[in-house]
């Protein structure tokens, strides 16, 4: 399928596939919508709920390492170590990353270095990418994972359920429930009642939060 770069309303890029008229990210701002919903909607929830030095986040649909970025630079603000595992069964190409530009709009001395290490780190092998960021990227399909009380946080982040449903299928979220621990929280940019009820049905109790830019609501998931 085509893929093109494109320019989000906040300044920075997203991957855009015309045949699916989706983006990786929010047209409306891709670096806004990763901070809202992943970091202070899921990140900063979990740090304001617990005082942990180290936190383990699984991220669903790895894709263009944004949210691992900003989860990166927030970990360094709170000095937090990161075990983040990435999932992703289509990695992005090297040509496409180099024309990503979010390192240079975090306006982050250390971005750049960083961002380029997270995509050019070797998959399926645990990788130090900074002091506060250890980074291991699996490529598989979503349905392979099978890791038990591993994750305090999980960043659901697959394309739409109008454009993939299968991953937004009960038998996905009981897979994610039995990631997370007790008390760990699922967050995701998604806010249909479809997703919603598939998530109560595995166990997860569910909050409707505000959207970032352009999204009315978000889902927030807790294992109880």
């Amino acid at each position: 399928m085509e893929r093109k770069i494109i320019i989000t309303e906040d300044g920075s890029t997203t991957i855009h596939i015309p045949e699916w008229d989706e983006q990786y990210h929010s047209k409306f701002g891709a670096i806004q919508e990763a901070r809202h919903v992943f970091i202070q909607m899921g990140l900063l929830k979990v740090l304001e709920r617990e005082e942990l030095s180290e936190i383990s986040i699984l991220e669903i649909g790895f894709g263009t390492g944004l949210n691992a970025l900003v989860t990166w630079q927030e970990a360094k603000k709170k000095q937090v170590l990161i075990e983040y595992t990435g999932v992703e069964a289509y990695p992005v190409s090297s040509e496409e990353v180099e024309h990503l530009n979010f390192a240079k709009m975090l306006e982050e001395p250390e971005a750049a270095s960083v961002f380029e290490k997270m995509h050019k780190i070797a998959w399926e092998t645990p990788q130090n990418i900074s002091e506060f960021l250890n980074l291991t990227k699996q490529q598989k399909y979503f349905q392979a994972i099978d890791d038990v009380n591993k994750y305090d946080l999980i960043y659901f982040d697959a394309f739409g359920a109008g454009i993939q449903p299968d991953l937004w299928t009960e038998a996905i979220f009981e897979k994610m429930y039995i990631a997370i621990r007790n008390n760990g929280v699922l967050v995701t940019y998604a806010a249909k009642g479809s997703v919603r009820r598939a998530m109560l049905q595995v166990g997860f109790k569910v909050e409707r939060l505000p959207g970032p830019p352009g999204k009315r609501e978000m889902l927030r998931a807790t294992k109880k």
